[in-house]
């Protein structure tokens, strides 16, 4: 065979890999694994449903526990530790599909890029001024006093155990899977604009439940939603959304906590 015969390597068609070149990687965010994502975040839910309710009636013999299986739903703990055990499942996933299969940094896939001390601090006074906005905005829509979320805080220890996973677990799990993962999936596949619009239409879904029947509350959290969305698709990073969730639920929760005599008079 002459030298013009020769196949040049890296061709299709050309013969087996060099051994020293890296396989193939996944295109990452393609569609298939974003219904591979929320298959699995839906069947992790019935998961850690049945492990909360599987677990408490076999401790509560032991604890002297008082709740009825059956009445785990409306109970502050049980969601909590639910919800907790979810992110868990979530979690692992998110790794597993952005380490081991696309091959990428964790936090490099989710597109967290770290904030400088200056954007820290700018980030967290918007998220108090988003608080302090939210909670004096005119009621637009029919609400109502009571409402799901609401009726959880039904004890000092109730209220506590919500506070502490309002602000050290649900920001950052729910900006990983909506600013973080769904985000990435999204623009991918269709463009930024849907990216923001979508998550923060998903995000204020989620949170409907809790506010049912209280629609100037969802309002309320569909505006936040669209902040936190926006916030990720302007500056291209995880990293404020996550500062942002976290300054505004604490806010809330922080001045609860005063209004309330300490989660004694919760109204």
């Amino acid at each position: 065979m002459g030298e013009e015969d020769k196949v040049p390597e890296g061709v299709a068609g050309a013969g087996p890999r060099p051994s020293g070149e890296p396989p193939v990687t996944p295109s990452p965010w393609g569609l298939w694994d974003l219904g591979l994502f929320l298959a699995f975040g839906f069947f992790a839910l019935l998961v850690a449903k049945f492990v909360t309710i599987f677990a408490y009636a076999a401790l509560r013999p032991i604890a002297g526990w008082r709740v009825r299986p059956q009445d785990l739903d409306t109970n502050a703990f049980a969601l909590v530790a639910a919800q907790s055990l979810w992110y868990v499942f979530l979690l692992g996933y998110i790794y597993v599909l952005a380490v081991v299969k696309y091959r990428l940094g964790f936090w490099t896939a989710l597109g967290w890029r770290p904030p400088t001390g200056r954007q820290v601090l700018q980030l967290m006074l918007g998220g108090i001024l988003l608080g302090v906005l939210i909670a004096h905005a005119p009621t637009l829509l029919p609400d109502r006093d009571t409402f799901p979320l609401e009726e959880l805080f039904s004890s000092p220890a109730a209220a506590y155990a919500v506070a502490v996973f309002a602000i050290f677990v649900a920001p950052l799990m729910e900006e990983l899977i909506f600013r973080g993962v769904l985000f990435a999936f999204f623009e991918r596949l269709v463009g930024l604009r849907f990216a923001i619009a979508a998550t923060a239409l998903l995000f204020a879904g989620l949170h409907l439940p809790e506010y049912w029947r209280a629609w100037n509350h969802a309002l309320l959290i569909l505006v936040v939603a669209v902040v936190l969305s926006l916030a990720r698709g302007l500056t291209g990073s995880l990293a404020p959304s996550v500062i942002l969730h976290l300054t505004y639920n604490a806010t809330f929760m922080v001045a609860l906590f005063f209004a309330s005599q300490h989660f004694r008079a919760i109204h």
